[in-house]
């Protein structure tokens, strides 16, 4: 301590006391720790140890300077550079609500990225990265990262596991006691970025619990419209709740954003090492290289076709989306937006889709003029039937799924949130309320559990969680839900299942529910009208006595119907007054009322036994509509039988009781990726087969 003249303590840290000194040698000031280990536990001795051990391994203009350490009156002194300027957390609070202009905000990013950079690069992670130890110069120009009592070194690349951190900057993973890396660090890193744009943090909350849901949810205010698209579209990346979606530090260093901050700083400060950029900021078309056998090249366009090799050029789609139903007498293509949708699901007015991007996309009817008259000889424009859209309010939000009822939505994230919106009559939307929601809003009844799948009838809607629980909300009429009433519930409510049975996936229709377990055993409860959920106990194929009936059933009980009790049922679609069911084996079975023919026999036979649809083999899914049936064939052919009026088939025809293939406009190989059908409509969505189309 010779060598050092104490001036005053600046601060308190977890392990010990801050103060700032200066160097007698050349009058320099310096920050020295004192860290007092006689009265330390076991590991918080190996913290201290570990932020030396750190500091040694970093030399980086944008990190705080290690000095030297040493023993004095049992206590470890590290010695290291001062920032005048105080830290980033005090540089924003004294904003008071004045938003730092774009520049300031990438000059001082571009900085700390490159610092994690460097500490990554020397398999280091920080693991409490925030505005608080982010530290200034005099001019409040060059930051520097500190504080690295935390800090893990990675002896391999492996993942660390002990959660630590402040709890605002905490990574999704690490709240769910998750290992993590370097993306656990570029999350924090993102939410210093929102720090920056929003003067506030991204998830703040009055306990602990309630920031924890917040932020495995992963919604946030969004930005001001007053930054690029891109500056919104950088922080949505680094907050991304699924860690391998995040972008690596070199991805976000090669950002056109980034790029002119980066090299004014390389200029204007010229002693930041900076790793340059490898390819040319234009885009260069490679030169034709030949390449032996093995795969067609393809090359995607940014207008979203796709060219297969080097010569005659094919557009396809990313995907297609077909409808028709509701007057719509053959498939009609859907505008898309430059789009991949994986999933789709119908409602009453909605027809919705899921990007592979993970955002929800809608087509709706287009909007009725405003009743202008033209002027003579003008050319009337021709409507389309429907426009696209991507739906808003999803800032921060990977949707993973969809499904829609009567004038509600509801939709799952990748992370297990589920969020409704639309009409919230019968309490189908589940906030304890009945009050209509214009936005996704989160069910805040399930944040503490992880959803795997949900479904919605036409007014109830059923969820199963990962540790295969099933909730149940919305009409209760006909003992639906499953709670053994008929009562109705705004909030969600947990069914009663039989132990041994593992819930895998929930199947709503408009008066009834169905959930098939792992081991493809079903349950079912509800309206058995027509013996359409298989609760009639059959066993010869014959037809059951008045006593083997059921009617309807308010608690979950076992399917009873032979055939279907004994197949591993892997698909299964519950219609209006029928029902279809897909086996492992591609076989479907359809069960219920033959009213129009939906059953598929050519005869309009009446009959409560389930019926083997002859002739369709391989089949991979299938749906039902009010009294018509869809199926979707190994190859991606499309069968529909039963009601034709208003187009319901998707062809010219009336009842057909005889699966009849539909063609769909489709000049290349496709695969059939999801379908929905809701009373008269279908939806379906497919997805052009490359390398068939290239061999092709």
């Amino acid at each position: 301590m010779e060598k050092y003249e104490k001036i005053k303590v600046v601060g308190r840290g977890a392990f010990g006391i801050v103060h700032l000194c200066r160097r007698r040698s050349d009058g320099a000031f310096v920050i020295l720790k004192e860290i007092p280990v006689e009265q330390m536990s076991r590991d918080e001795r190996l913290a201290a140890q570990n932020e030396c051990q750190v500091l040694k391994l970093l030399n980086h203009p944008n990190i705080i300077e290690y000095y030297e350490n040493f023993l004095e009156d049992k206590a470890l002194m590290i010695v290291m550079e001062y920032a005048p300027g105080g830290t980033l957390a005090d540089y924003i609070q004294k904003r008071c609500n004045s938003l730092l202009d774009e520049d300031t905000i990438l000059h001082f990013f571009v900085q700390i990225l490159l610092a994690l950079y460097h500490v990554h690069n020397k398999f280091i992670l920080h693991r409490d990265l925030k505005t608080q130890n982010i530290l200034l110069d005099k001019h409040q120009m060059i930051v520097k990262i500190g504080d690295f009592g935390i800090s893990k070194i990675l002896v391999s690349k492996s993942k660390a596991y002990t959660v630590v951190g402040t709890p605002c900057y905490i990574s999704p993973e690490l709240c769910e006691g998750k290992p993590y890396n370097q993306k656990s660090d570029i999350w924090a890193l993102g939410c210093v970025l929102y720090e920056l744009a929003s003067l506030k943090r991204a998830f703040e909350a009055a306990n602990l619990p309630a920031l924890v849901l917040k932020i495995m949810s992963g919604t946030f205010a969004p930005i001001s419209d007053r930054y690029s698209p891109e500056l919104r579209q950088l922080i949505l990346n680094m907050l991304n709740l699924d860690p391998s979606k995040r972008p690596q530090l070199n991805e976000i260093m090669a950002l056109p954003i980034c790029i002119r901050p980066l090299l004014n700083l390389y200029t204007d400060i010229g002693n930041v090492k900076m790793r340059r950029i490898e390819k040319p900021l234009s885009t260069v078309q490679p030169g034709r290289q030949g390449r032996p056998g093995g795969r067609v090249p393809t090359i995607r366009s940014r207008d979203g076709t796709i060219s297969l090799g080097s010569g005659k050029v094919h557009s396809l789609p990313l995907s297609s989306v077909y409808t028709w139903g509701n007057g719509i007498s053959s498939p009609l293509r859907l505008p898309m937006l430059n789009t991949e949708v994986l999933q789709v699901s119908l409602g009453r007015t909605q027809k919705m889709g899921v990007t592979k991007s993970g955002r929800l996309i809608t087509w709706e009817a287009p909007s009725v003029g405003s009743g202008e008259v033209s002027l003579p000889g003008a050319v009337e424009q021709m409507q389309p039937q429907f426009i696209s859209r991507f739906l808003e309010g999803q800032s921060g939000v990977t949707i993973k799924s969809v499904s829609c009822g009567d004038l509600f939505t509801t939709c799952m994230t990748d992370r297990g949130i589920i969020m409704t919106f639309g009409s919230g009559s019968n309490g189908c939307l589940g906030h304890g309320n009945f009050n209509d929601v214009t936005q996704p809003k989160i069910v805040e009844a399930l944040l503490g559990y992880e959803l795997i799948q949900v479904s919605c009838g036409a007014s109830h809607v059923l969820a199963v969680t990962n540790e295969r629980e099933v909730f149940g909300w919305g009409r209760g009429e006909n003992g639906r839900l499953g709670l053994g009433t008929q009562d109705t519930h705004n909030s969600p409510q947990q069914v009663c299942l039989p132990v041994e049975f593992e819930a895998n996936r929930v199947v709503c229709g408009v008066d009834c529910s169905i959930i098939v377990s792992s081991q493809y055993s079903i349950l079912a409860c509800g309206s058995n009208r027509f013996n359409k959920l298989g609760l009639d106990t059959i066993t010869t194929g014959e037809e059951p006595n008045p006593s083997n009936q059921v009617e309807e059933v308010h608690s979950y009980r076992p399917i009873q119907s032979e055939p279907l009790c004994s197949e591993r049922i892997v698909h299964i679609d519950i219609g209006t007054a029928h029902s279809v069911a897909v086996t492992e084996k591609g076989q479907c079975f359809t069960f219920g009322s033959n009213q129009h023919g939906q059953i598929g026999c050519s005869s309009r036979r009446s009959s409560r036994v389930p019926y083997q649809v002859p002739d369709l083999q391989g089949i991979s899914m299938a749906a039902c509509g009010d009294a018509f049936t869809l199926a979707i064939g190994s190859e991606g052919e499309v069968y529909t039988w039963g009601k034709g009026a208003r187009g319901r088939l998707g062809r010219k025809e009336e009842d057909c009781g005889i699966p009849k293939a539909l063609q769909l406009d489709e000049s290349h190989p496709y695969v059939v990726t999801s379908v929905a059908c809701f009373n008269g409509n279908s939806l379906l969505a497919v997805k052009p087969l490359l390398e068939e189309a290239a061999l092709r």
